[in-house]
């Protein structure tokens, strides 16, 4: 049977590696065109060469004149169906040396990269009638964690946008909703497990061990269930969840 999808468009940001590289796959696999970005046009083709992807282009997200170009071209020929805001990143600190600057840099990858990545796509959208606008957010959007504040306060602000967006879409066919994972087998994930095993001298079982140690299954999310969860919200019979933010986090709360 073809799939509901087939012959839609959508574009996943930060769709080179991790949660994003899943998506892309997930939703090529169901026969809809996909086209990625991200900063490392090597990793983009790498995908492309895999067959999980269509179209790249290199592109920073937080720069929202070069987003607005990269996203034109890419959806010249057709526009976009599904759009997947999942470029992010994290950095710690406490929060005494955590400075505006610092701040800044977490606000702009984690919530203005997906303001730049949902502007250019929406008109058309609510001109069809219809559209997907999928956050990749995280746990942080929902509940504090220590020594990542600025992080928690740009995904939190994540959670917000989709919510108010949802209500501004809500009668125009096109839905806005998040996918928030618990700790999810990446490279970020693994990146975390260096910075406590070379500041704590803990083995990397046992940092990860305190990684997982509030998802009550105790263990990482996989990214492809991450990416099963995006699948589920660009059905058609998904079309009333709207303004929502799903959790993925074995019962964490």
């Amino acid at each position: 049977m073809a799939s509901a999808l087939a012959g839609q468009h959508a574009l996943v940001s930060g769709g080179g590696r991790g949660i994003g590289r899943a998506i892309a796959s997930a939703l090529h696999r169901a026969g809809v065109r996909v086209s990625i970005i991200g900063r490392n046009d090597e990793i983009l083709q790498q995908v492309l060469r895999a067959g999980e992807a269509d179209a790249a282009a290199a592109v920073d997200v937080t720069d929202e004149a070069a987003m607005a170009t990269a996203l034109g071209k890419l959806s010249a020929d057709r526009p976009f169906d599904i759009v997947v805001a999942n470029a992010g990143a994290v950095e710690t600190a406490p929060f005494r040396k955590s400075d505006a600057a610092f701040f800044r840099r977490m606000i702009e990858v984690n919530l203005v990269g997906t303001v730049n990545s949902f502007r250019p796509a929406l008109p058309a959208m609510v001109e069809r009638g219809s559209g997907r606008l999928i956050a990749v957010a995280s746990t942080a959007g929902h509940r504090g964690y220590p020594y990542v504040s600025a992080y928690v306060a740009a995904k939190h602000a994540v959670v917000g946008l989709v919510r108010s967006l949802a209500l501004e879409t809500a009668r125009s066919g096109v839905t806005v909703n998040a996918v928030c994972p618990g700790y999810t087998d990446t490279d970020m994930v693994a990146g975390s497990v260096a910075a406590i095993t070379g500041k704590t001298g803990a083995s990397p079982a046992d940092a990860l061990a305190q990684l997982v140690r509030d998802n009550p299954q105790g263990r990482l999310i996989a990214p492809e269930e991450v990416a099963a969860t995006v699948l589920h919200l660009c059905q058609p019979e998904s079309r009333g969840i709207t303004g929502q933010s799903l959790l993925i986090n074995g019962g964490e709360f």
